[in-house]
């Protein structure tokens, strides 16, 4: 039976207020502080990723909540504009939509977020018949959904049980736990798993980005693991596989690993080899550096894939 969509994306989505890059710590005592350049625009790692699925030329579906206010409109607006389907972002009529202020210094960046609807998205926000009109599942920003989190596991087993593979970006954890009881639940039903080099060494208990990625392989998914302007890494659970960083000077890294997933997951569901497929999201991660914001940037399947070529010709 053939699938509606590609991929299904459950997680967080709000609007991004970008500013910087700062030249001076931040201060406060209503010291006004200018900076060069902000821009407002889509926001949440679920949302930046569905984006840049959908800008590789995947039929995207998304799965979530926001508020039933002008920020929720304008997620809601974004997702559509992009390609990606929004039937299933639900408007709560109670709370607000989260916001997310981030402002940048240099290669770093401080991210503030006011949480809105994230702690009331539950398993219910997403349909049972999207679970299986997808070929693929993704989840987001596992420590920012405890509701969503708790059920995960049920939901990617739900997914895999009608033939879908499934990946999980935890992203940070504000509070510093990191959850191992609940990872425990829910690394067995994933398929991939996408953290950076931080939340690798947090997550797989070593300093050596290496030792825990295999850390991590050995409970289940195939572990990718974005390592900033050292590249990508991946383990299998049996190899490790590397790739340089593409080379660019970027202008705003936000949700540059949000792009990298998309293109592991496009890469995956095309078929391509792995070493081949972390290639392509080491690519899609950074040309999407190329603008402010998360997703005014993401490249198209073409422009990745051809650049994926250049470098495998370059290096040959």
């Amino acid at each position: 039976m053939p699938h509606t969509f590609d991929l299904l994306v459950v997680g967080d989505a709000n609007p991004d207020v970008v500013v910087g890059p700062l030249d001076a710590p931040l201060t406060f005592g209503q010291h006004e502080q200018l900076v060069p350049g902000g821009a407002l625009t889509l926001g949440g790692s679920a949302a930046i990723m569905a984006c840049g699925a959908a800008r590789l030329g995947l039929r995207v579906a998304f799965a979530g909540r926001v508020g039933d206010d002008d920020a929720g409109r304008y997620v809601r607006d974004t997702l559509a504009a992009r390609g990606v389907d929004t039937r299933a972002l639900v408007l709560d009529p109670g709370l607000p939509t989260p916001l997310t202020v981030i402002l940048t210094r240099d290669d770093d960046r401080a991210i503030v977020t006011a949480p809105g609807t994230l702690a009331a998205t539950t398993p219910d926000d997403v349909p049972a018949e999207l679970l299986g009109a997808a070929r693929h599942v993704h989840s987001a920003s596992y420590f920012l959904l405890p509701k969503l989190a708790a059920g995960l596991p049920g939901l990617l087993r739900t997914a895999r049980a009608q033939g879908a593979t499934t990946s999980l970006d935890t992203n940070d954890d504000p509070a510093g736990h990191w959850d191992p009881e609940g990872l425990a639940a829910v690394l067995p039903h994933v398929d991939y798993l996408l953290p950076n080099a931080a939340e690798a060494r947090h997550l797989g208990g070593s300093a050596d980005l290496a030792e825990a990625a295999a850390a991590l392989a050995g409970r289940g998914p195939v572990t990718a693991v974005k390592d900033g302007a050292e590249g990508a890494l991946c383990h299998d659970g049996q190899s490790l596989t590397r790739t340089p960083a593409f080379p660019l000077s970027p202008v705003d890294t936000v949700g540059a690993g949000d792009s990298f997933d998309a293109g592991f997951v496009a890469g995956l569901l095309a078929g391509l080899p792995l070493a081949r497929t972390l290639e392509l999201a080491a690519v899609c991660g950074a040309l999407s550096t190329r603008a402010p914001g998360g997703t005014p940037a993401q490249p198209t399947w073409d422009e990745a894939f051809a650049q994926v070529t250049r470098d495998r010709k370059n290096s040959a």
